[in-house]
This record gives structure tokens, sequence and C-alpha cells, in this order.
């Protein structure tokens, strides 16, 4: 994959969290079971997003200036996303 590929899949998962939002808005998704299957997958898709960001950021020298960006929210998305299996495991 080339720079410009990372920059945009890394865009994209920059992008994912908030459509936990939609998601939310049925009452499907609020029962028990189905939300905690789904901030599970949100949060576990949260860490690899930052963790694939900051990869490509780092070694694979996909350096412009979006993906400063995407390396910021990410990895922060990523520190949300591992408070969130913490909470979930107490």
């Amino acid at each position: 994959m080339n720079r410009k590929g990372m920059t945009a899949v890394s865009t994209v998962l920059m992008a994912f969290p908030w459509t936990l939002l939609i998601l939310r808005r049925f009452t499907w998704a609020l029962q028990s079971p189905i939300g905690e299957i789904l901030i599970g997958l949100y949060a576990g898709i949260m860490i690899l997003g930052g963790v694939f960001t900051i990869w490509a950021y780092a070694k694979k020298g996909a350096q412009s200036g979006l993906m400063k960006v995407c390396t910021v929210v990410n990895g922060l998305y990523m520190v949300c996303g591992a408070a969130a299996f913490v909470m979930m495991s107490v």
C-alpha cells in the first residue's frame, strides 16, 4: 500500500467511531448484549486504527499534514478504546 492509500485508510478510521452515534439511535442497539458487543467492536477498531496510523506514520513514512492530524486523533481514539475495554472488564 502506498502512502496515499495509508492516509486514506487513516482518514476513514478517523471518522468511523462517530458512526456509533447513528447506530445507538435504534432500540436494538441499546439492549444489553448487543450494546456491549457494539461498544467492544468499536473499541477494538479504534485501537487497531490507532496502531495502524502510528505504524504508517512512523515506519512507512506517510508524514503529510493530514496524516499528522490522523495520527493525533487516532492515537486519542486508541487510548479511549483501551479505556472502554478496561471499563467493560470491571
